[in-house]
C-alpha cells in the first residue's frame, strides 16, 4: 500500500449504514469541530461519509454544519488515500471555527490516521 493520493480524482459517497459501522472500527483522530473515523477497504476509490447527530442542533445548524465539511472534504480531497473509507462525525464547534481551521483540522486528521504507530520497545 502506497501513501500517495489517489490519482482518478473520484471519491465514493458511503450510503448504507454498514459502512459507517465499519469505519467505525478502524482509526480515528478528533478534533474540534469534527471526528475523523477511517479503515482499509478494498475498494480502489476512497470512500467518505459525513454524519451530524440531532444532539449537535436543529436542523438549519447541522445542514450548516454539513456544508462546511462538506466543502471542507472538497478542498482536501487529494490527501484522502484510495482503498480506505472516512467517516467525518461533525460537532457544533465547526459553525465557529475559520473554515481554514477546519481545513487544516481535516487535514492533519487525515493525516493522524494514517500514520503508522511507533515502535513499541520493551
Amino acid at each position: 500500500m502506497t501513501a500517495t493520493p489517489h490519482s482518478t480524482g473520484t471519491i465514493r459517497r458511503l450510503q448504507k449504514r454498514a459502512q459507517f459501522l465499519n469505519a467505525a472500527k478502524g482509526r480515528r483522530a478528533g478534533r474540534t469541530g469534527f471526528a475523523l473515523q477511517a479503515i482499509e477497504v478494498g475498494t480502489v476509490e476512497p470512500g467518505v461519509g459525513l454524519t451530524v447527530t440531532k444532539k449537535t442542533g436543529n436542523s438549519p445548524e447541522r445542514n450548516r454544519i454539513k456544508r462546511r465539511l462538506r466543502a471542507a472534504l472538497k478542498a482536501c480531497g487529494p490527501e484522502f488515500q484510495p482503498q480506505h473509507d472516512y467517516v467525518l462525525i461533525g460537532r457544533r464547534e465547526a459553525l465557529s471555527l475559520p473554515f481554514s481551521k477546519v481545513v487544516s483540522d481535516l487535514s492533519s486528521a487525515i493525516a493522524k490516521v494514517h500514520a503508522t504507530p511507533r515502535d513499541v520497545r520493551t
